[in-house]
C-alpha cells in the first residue's frame, strides 16, 4: 500500500501495489509500465476487505493522489498518514481528519520554529520581485511532483496570466496534472528560448538545476526556492538563494499538533523527520507516543539528480 508518488515513499519492484489511480500513474511515469508485478487502484473512501482487515484510503492533501491509509481490525483502527498538510492547495483534494486509535504521523517539520504562514503571501513576494526587476528572469526551484504545480496554481490564483516556463524534467508530470483537470494556464518549455526573451519571466525547475550551469541561459536570474526549509535562513544562504519562499507541502508544527488532537488517537507513532519534539509534546498531552526509525526516507527531490539528457533541458 503506497501513500503517494514521491520517490522516498514509492519504490519500483514490488510484487503488488495498492494505491490511488494518480499515484499509480505517477509511478508509471517515473519507473515505467512494469514498475510492479500487479497494481490495483483504490478510490478515496472505498473499502477493501482482506480477511478480518478493512482498508480505506483518505485524502492527505500533500500532492495529487496522496492518501492516508486506514487499516481496521476488529475494534482497532490504525491510520498511516504518509506525508500530509492541512493547508489549502488548489492542485489536490484537501486533507481529511480520520478518527482512529493509533495515528502514525510524519514529522518533517516537527519543531515549534516551523510555522509556514500563508503560501499566497509568499507568491505575492515572488510577483513583487518580478515587478521590481523586469530585466531579470526569475528561476524558482521546486520539487517536480506537487510543489511545482502548486506554485503555478497559486500564481494563477494571484492573477498572474503570463506564460510560465518549465524545465524539461518537469514537463511530463505537470502535463499529467493538467490531464487530471488541474488548471495551470499556459505553460511553455524553456528549452530553445532566447536569453533576452526570458527577461521578466518565471521559470520552474528542480532544485538541483538552480545551482547548475543550466542557469546561464537566463538574464541575470533571481534564484528562488519554494520549500518549508526556507524558514531556516542559513539554508537559503547556504544554497545561494536570493529569494526564499516558505511554501511547504508538509504540515507545520501547528498543523501536526492540531491533526494529532483531531484524530482522537490515544497512541501516536512519529516518523520521517523531527520525532523527538513531537513525541515529547504528545506525552505532555497524556498520549502514548514513540518514534519510528525508518531507513531511506527524506525530502523527495532534495538531492535528486536530473534524468539523463535533462541537464541542458
Amino acid at each position: 500500500m503506497i501513500t503517494h508518488g514521491h520517490s522516498d515513499h514509492a519504490r519500483p519492484g514490488h510484487g503488488a501495489v495498492l494505491a490511488t489511480q494518480e499515484t499509480l500513474d505517477m509511478m508509471r511515469l517515473r519507473y515505467g509500465e512494469n514498475f510492479a508485478g500487479h497494481t490495483q487502484a483504490i478510490a478515496y473512501g472505498e473499502e477493501l476487505r482482506l480477511g478480518d482487515v478493512t482498508i480505506k484510503f483518505h485524502p492527505a492533501g500533500h500532492v495529487l493522489g496522496s492518501a492516508q491509509i486506514a487499516v481496521t481490525c476488529k475494534d482497532t483502527c490504525i491510520v498511516a498518514s504518509g506525508d500530509y498538510k492541512d493547508a489549502s492547495d488548489p492542485t489536490c483534494v484537501p486533507f481529511e481528519v480520520v478518527p482512529c486509535d493509533v495515528f502514525i504521523t510524519e514529522a518533517t517539520f516537527g519543531l515549534p520554529v516551523f510555522r509556514h504562514g500563508n503560501a499566497a503571501d509568499e507568491v505575492r513576494k515572488l510577483l513583487a520581485s518580478v515587478a521590481l526587476f523586469p530585466e531579470r528572469a526569475h528561476l524558482v526551484g521546486a520539487y517536480s511532483l506537487g510543489k511545482a504545480q502548486r506554485v503555478i496554481a497559486l500564481l494563477r490564483e494571484a492573477g498572474y496570466d503570463a506564460p510560465i516556463y518549465l524545465h524539461g524534467a518537469m514537463e511530463e508530470i505537470t502535463r499529467y496534472y493538467q490531464s487530471r483537470g488541474v488548471e495551470l494556464g499556459e505553460l511553455r518549455d524553456v528549452k530553445g528560448m532566447k536569453k533576452a526573451d526570458l527577461a521578466g519571466t518565471i521559470t520552474l525547475a528542480p532544485p538541483s538545476a538552480t545551482s547548475d550551469i543550466w542557469t546561464r541561459r537566463f538574464p541575470d536570474p533571481v534564484t528562488a526556492f519554494a520549500s518549508g526549509w526556507m524558514r531556516v535562513r542559513a539554508r537559503a544562504r547556504q544554497r545561494g538563494i536570493e529569494l526564499p519562499l516558505v511554501i511547504s507541502d508538509h504540515a507545520d508544527w501547528d498543523g501536526l499538533t492540531a491533526t494529532i488532537e483531531a484524530t482522537g488517537a490515544g497512541e501516536i507513532w512519529v516518523t520521517h523527520g523531527q520525532e523527538d519534539a513531537l513525541v515529547h509534546w504528545c506525552k505532555t498531552k497524556g498520549l502514548a507516543a514513540r518514534p519510528l526509525d525508518l531507513v531511506g526516507y527524506g525530502d523527495e527531490d532534495e538531492h535528486e539528480a536530473l534524468p539523463a539528457g535533462e541537464a541542458e533541458a
